[in-house]
């Protein structure tokens, strides 16, 4: 055991202090107390029972709150955590520093002390391992047992009532939609390890469980439902068996991380961490306190207290007492934001930061919540008591709503960049299926069963199959479990009338079982299942040659996309909430409520009228988000101009000698026309003109000219980048002028398609094809996955060891049904929804 004298302080009561004070918080304070007298006034006061603090050191990784765990996507040798980790032991009294664990080469993190003060729960990543799993040690340093082992990291454990742990893992099989790292949810296991299982259906992150004195488990939730990616990371409670999941502060308002959650002690509010923004490194932000005695909403029930955004990992002893860490330092902070060094690392630890600081001492175990799942079952149960009582649904006429549709959101096996990139433009980040309806009763009433362990979210369809109104948050339930939609439908704050009281329709039967879409795929294809539709109704008006309206409905390949999914997307004709920071949508909105390719297809636009399994399917393929692909092997491919970690350009043909040899075109014939005025045009393939990807505003005439509708891959002649300044003698659009041209002139840029010119600007097009023909996109004959995709589908299982990517036969469709029904709670090791796991069909 090694010891460090600190040399900060000596003895508080005695001694010569070093401390700092920060600047004070967002709340006025009467002025600054003297460091010393505060940090005396804090071990004498509040911390008088705190001898000793356990806490843990190693150094940072600079990148998102969540992304200090695992691998980044490209390579497993590409950690996203650093070497150096210590599990230390603070007497607050004598100064001296004890090292529980002292590993250089490896990680520390995440301590919590049992009930009993004498045991440590911490997450270890052994130096020369990959991964972080949980262990227990005594308080004296001695009896250090390893609790999990694999290849999947465990971490941010807590001990609960029960005698089990709660924590968070990469066990769950599923990557960030918009990074490139792994996702975390919490599970549960017995106190030795044993008897692992999920809590959580979270296609996103999880994290910081802690439990409150009434037994239930306090966490961060991030999710993005068909809203934006950056701005709901809000408080969730859950029963300890994953029962119960309702939000406990903040889906409503984006914004804003809230980690680290802890109840203060002798009150009912919570203390925590409210880091700004999309988060701050290492869960850095201001030190807050929260009280939802106004419900879940109010965010007058915030309380900023610090000035600095600098503070992580708070403790409270009371209202008004708090300890926190700040970079290397442990600092003590009051309720008027003034806060005082206890102890500053040394300089041995060199760069590492002091975190997760908890005092060593007993405590009375929270209340203890018994299990109310039945594992034996594959199901879990919803009883909405009325559709038409909830927020902002105003307008939905009694009897209007017939049916829920269940839609299931999809976990993602890899990803690869920070956009949503080819699986939408600016919309949907994650595959969604449809599992089926359940019918709605004439008092607004719905029972019904889901699978257990399943993120799920619901949408209201009236008579003619069209969305009334949609969730943007998911739920899911445990096996066995029955959850009322109590919380969402009604007002927490608000009691029901007395005419409210009657017993719900839908539950005077059994559960309601799901009833899937016959003959049409749960999860369409764009290029599969909805271009052919667009072919056959479409394209009379809206090929090359006559391009109706100016818009393109070809499949045609574009550098990312096809025409006819950009044209559909830039056009407005779909309605899927896109990339914003909105939470609650008015009814008739959002999908089939109000998406305006609906009104293409009735027969009222120029004769258009699709067959009922065609409108069925469109129908389908609107309210899941509208994606382009239908599979997550897409992700990452296909794409010529596309994001690594939101920055670098995939196949990037700016360096391609056709491209360079273009420049020359756009300089002495394009640029003089095409200026901000008029609207620059792509200089390359992978030239997004300055236009956001990820948060495109649909009515930037831009668009309408971006890289994705200009170039043509499939037939380069025809791009319109050829066919604006041809003249039409030649077969083009005779839509440029050339420089000089007086305007009652008729002379285009290029008179003839011989133009060297035009011949230079084909050829950077030709060469496009060329590469889209070599790397392929997902519909395209001999389409393989990136190696990633087949390298995670090995760890989880779902390929042999020995599949090999260059020789072996592969549907990607099917293998991605393969990977989500791996990760289904199955009952005696048997699926009782699909045990075949079809390639296209209905997965229930």
């Amino acid at each position: 055991m090694q010891h460090f004298a600190k040399n900060i302080w000596r003895l508080v009561f005695g001694g010569i202090l070093l401390i700092m004070l920060s600047s004070a918080g967002a709340r006025a304070a009467p002025g600054p107390a003297p460091a010393g007298d505060m940090v005396k006034d804090m071990l004498a006061g509040p911390m008088k029972d705190v001898t000793e603090v356990v806490f843990a050191a190693r150094q940072v990784f600079g990148e998102h709150w969540y992304a200090n765990i695992g691998y980044y996507a490209p390579e497993p040798s590409a950690p996203t955590y650093r070497k150096g980790g210590r599990l230390c032991k603070l007497n607050l009294r004598t100064g001296k520093l004890a090292l529980l664990v002292d590993d250089p080469e490896g990680g520390v993190r995440d301590p919590c002390v049992h009930y009993d003060g004498q045991r440590i729960l911490f997450s270890y990543r052994k130096g020369g391992t990959p991964c972080y799993h949980l262990y227990v040690i005594n308080a004296d340093g001695t009896g250090l047992q390893q609790l999990t082992a694999g290849e999947y990291d465990d971490y941010e454990p807590v001990w609960l009532p029960d005698g089990g742990i709660a924590f968070v893992t990469t066990r769950a099989k599923r990557w960030v939609n918009c990074w490139l790292t792994q996702v975390g949810n919490i599970w549960r296991c017995d106190g030795d390890g044993r008897n692992m299982r999920a809590l959580s259906a979270n296609l996103e992150q999880d994290n910081t469980p802690w439990v409150l004195p009434d037994g239930r488990l306090l966490y961060m939730r991030w999710e993005y439902v068909d809203r934006s990616q950056v701005h709901y990371h809000h408080l969730w409670t859950m029963n300890p068996d994953g029962t119960g999941q309702t939000v406990f502060f903040g889906n409503f308002h984006p914004g804003d991380v809230y980690l680290d959650a802890k109840p203060i002690p002798g009150s009912d509010r919570i203390v925590l961490s409210r880091s700004p923004g999309h988060g701050g490194m290492e869960h850095e932000g201001w030190l807050a306190t929260l009280d939802v005695k106004n419900g879940p909403d109010d965010l007058n029930s915030m309380h900023t207290l610090t000035h600095d955004a600098n503070c992580r990992d708070p403790w409270a002893f009371n209202n008004e007492s708090f300890m926190l860490a700040s970079h290397n330092r442990l600092e003590v902070a009051d309720a008027q934001g003034r806060r005082a060094t206890l102890y500053t690392l040394p300089k041995e630890f060199g760069d590492a930061w002091l975190h997760e600081p908890r005092p060593l001492l007993a405590h009375a175990p929270e209340a203890v919540i018994p299990p109310r799942t039945d594992l034996a079952q594959a199901t879990g149960r919803y009883l909405l008591n009325d559709a038409y009582l909830g927020r902002n649904m105003a307008g939905v006429k009694p009897g209007e709503i017939k049916k829920l549709m269940v839609v299931e959101s999809l976990p993602k096996p890899i990803n690869y960049t920070g956009g949503m990139d080819p699986l939408s433009y600016g919309g949907t980040f994650t595959l969604e299926r449809v599992l089926g309806t359940v019918p709605v009763e004439s008092d607004g009433s719905a029972y019904f069963e889901v699978p257990a362990l399943r993120a799920v979210f619901f949408i209201a369809l009236d008579e003619h199959g069209r969305a009334v109104k949609r969730m943007q948050s998911f739920t899911s339930v445990e096996p066995g479990e029955t959850l009322s939609c109590l919380g969402c439908h009604e007002e927490r704050t608000s009691a029901r009338a007395a005419t409210q009281t009657h017993v719900a329709l839908a539950a005077s039967h059994p559960p309601s079982k799901l009833e899937p879409f016959a003959g049409v795929p749960d999860l369409p294809d764009f290029a599969r299942d909805i271009q052919p539709i667009l072919n056959h109704n479409c394209l009379p008006c809206h090929d090359v040659d006559k391009r109706a309206g100016g818009v393109l409905l070809t499949g045609d390949h574009g550098p990312m996309f096809s025409h006819s999914y950009y044209s559909l997307t830039v056009w407005n004709q779909l309605s899927d909430g896109r990339n914003q920071p909105r939470s609650n949508y008015p009814p008739h909105v959002l999908g089939t409520g109000s998406a305006r390719l609906l009104a293409k297809i009735d027969g009222t636009h120029y004769g258009a009228k699709v067959t009922e399994r065609e409108a069925l399917l469109i129908r389908l393929w609107l309210d899941i988000g509208a994606p382009y692909p239908g599979t997550y092997a897409a992700l990452g491919t296909g794409m010529i101009g596309g994001y690594i970690s939101n920055a670098e350009i995939l196949c990037n043909d700016k360096d391609w000698p056709e491209t360079r040899a273009a420049q020359e075109v756009y300089a002495q014939r394009c640029n003089c026309c095409h200026t901000q005025g008029v609207g620059p045009i792509p200089h390359s393939l992978a030239d997004e003109t300055e236009v956001s990807f990820w948060q495109p505003h649909l009515n930037d005439p831009r668009l309408r000219h971006s890289r994705h509708i200009v170039f043509n891959l499939s037939r380069p002649d025809k791009s319109l980048m050829l066919l604006a300044p041809l003249a039409r003698s030649a077969g083009g659009y005779g839509m440029c002028k050339a420089a000089g041209t007086p305007a009652t002139a008729d002379s285009t840029v290029f008179i003839k398609t011989d133009d060297p010119g035009y011949q230079k600007l084909l050829a950077m097009c030709v060469a496009g094809q060329h590469k889209l023909d070599e790397i392929k996109r997902f519909d395209m004959p001999g389409f393989k996955p990136r190696p990633e995709y087949i390298r995670e589908m090995k760890r989880y299982g779902v390929l042999p060891a020995t599949f090999d990517l260059a020789k072996d036969p592969l549907d990607v469709y099917e293998l991605d049904r393969r990977y989500w029904a791996s990760l289904w709670h199955t009952p005696g090791g048997v699926n009782p929804w699909n045990v075949d796991v079809p390639p296209h069909g209905n997965v229930r």
